[in-house]
């Protein structure tokens, strides 16, 4: 990637934006396989707010730090926070929800390069982007199955929008694990390329969108996730079944499973 032009911490510098006409987004917490904790998932809308500001900005590229995950999930050492009710639950959730909305509809195309294993909110934050680019020992799943919860609505939808109805359906009931080959194939990821040519692809196919036009990227951006968006409409039809399912004997099963390090016994 180009050399940046100044960067930016949030999240205490566990999210670190590179400016730069391909700017670089970094989830830095490398220790914890870049899990998402819930300062960075608050922080996202400001992210997008800065770089909607700089007109320098043509293309935001994420990747994770220290070439073993681009994010493994959720930061399980705040489990026991906030999951500790259903009303911490939903208010965690909705910081999410807003953050992949946030970046989802980000006024710049956004490239999801994907080193190493990509997991939960990860594939979340990975599916909000316009294009997902990854290695060859990348590896895809969603597991809210293991830990008796419901996958959220847009969550859904996103996947959904991805790979169809039956994939999505393989995903999230089996919360398995895809080798990148898989994923490729599901339309889960849309290009795989080797270990040592990943940066500069991603780099180059960054830097041939900065030199067309803008105004039209952005339009067909707007209008592609506009016709996608109107599978939204019933959301709210489903937000009490999935919000019930953080209070639910599932839940406080695989949560224990999960701390535990055991096959939960639903």
């Amino acid at each position: 990637m180009q050399h940046d032009t100044g960067q930016e911490n949030f999240a205490d510098g566990k999210l670190r934006l590179h400016r730069g006409r391909i700017a670089i987004l970094e989830l830095n917490q490398p220790e914890k396989r870049n899990a998402i904790s819930q300062d960075m998932w608050q922080a996202f809308p400001d992210i997008c707010a800065a770089v909607e500001a700089d007109a320098t900005i043509k293309v935001l590229v994420l990747r994770g730090v220290g070439g073993r995950a681009f994010s493994a999930g959720a930061d399980i050492s705040e489990f026991a926070v906030v999951y500790a009710d259903s009303g911490s639950a939903r208010q965690a959730n909705d910081a999410i929800r807003l953050a992949q909305a946030r970046l989802r509809n980000l006024d710049r195309p956004t490239i999801a390069m994907i080193d190493g294993v990509c997991i939960g909110g990860g594939m979340g934050i990975a599916l909000a982007c316009d294009f997902r680019f990854a290695g060859p020992e990348a590896q895809f799943a969603i597991t809210p199955a293991r830990l008796g919860l419901a996958y959220s609505f847009h969550d859904t939808a996103q996947l959904v929008e991805k790979v169809g109805a039956v994939r999505a359906k393989d995903i999230l009931f089996s919360a398995r694990r895809l080798p990148a080959d898989e994923a490729l194939s599901f339309c889960l990821i849309d290009r795989i390329y080797s270990a040592e040519a990943l940066e500069r692809e991603t780099s180059l196919y960054a830097e041939h969108l900065a030199t067309l036009s803008q105004t039209s990227i952005r339009t067909a951006k707007a209008v592609i996730n506009g016709i996608s968006d109107a599978l939204l409409i019933d959301a709210g039809r489903y937000s009490a079944l999935i919000d019930s399912s953080f209070d639910g004997p599932d839940f406080r099963e695989g949560y224990r499973a999960f701390v535990e390090k055991r096959s939960p016994k639903f």
